[in-house]
């Protein structure tokens, strides 16, 4: 008798925790956090900051390597960038270069612009994040931001 108490009891626990996992999930999902934007920065006639969609190291994607940016325009419009590229390394990606590949280039709206930023499977200390703009004029502007720490690799 102890024994069928003992396993029901197990059975009500493991419904609850059923029914309470989804609540946690929605909170979750309603409340994401994010890691701090990095500084503005000036990239010809336009100022940007950008922020990392997590803290994690970069991914694999397509058979490159990737980390996540959303990039906001502060000063200056979208709507006067023709192309523009996000890598992370030593220097920018040369622009015949970057626009070969898919990954890297900016999208969205003028509220973002999401981007899978090129980078190596390890960014080291000297590594930067850069920005590389194309007006329609066909003017190329740079800017570049410190890595956060988070970011870097240990090895």
């Amino acid at each position: 008798m102890a024994r069928l108490q003992k396993q029901s009891s197990f059975r009500y626990l493991i419904n609850g925790l059923i029914l309470a996992l989804p609540i946690y999930f929605i909170y979750k999902a309603l409340n994401p956090e994010f890691p701090a934007m990095l500084p503005e920065i000036k990239a010809g006639e336009f100022s940007l900051t950008a922020m990392p969609y997590d803290e994690d190291m970069p991914y694999q994607h397509d058979g490159l390597f990737v980390k996540d940016f959303l990039v906001m325009f502060q000063q200056g419009s979208v709507d006067d960038v023709r192309m523009a590229f996000l890598n992370i390394g030593e220097s920018p990606l040369p622009f015949e270069e970057a626009q070969s590949y898919e990954l890297g280039v900016l999208h969205g709206t003028k509220h973002g612009q999401h981007v899978h930023g090129l980078s190596s499977e390890v960014i080291k200390p000297g590594d930067k994040v850069w920005i590389t703009l194309q007006t329609w004029d066909g003017k190329l502007h740079q800017g570049a931001w410190q890595v956060p720490s988070y970011l870097l690799s240990d090895v």
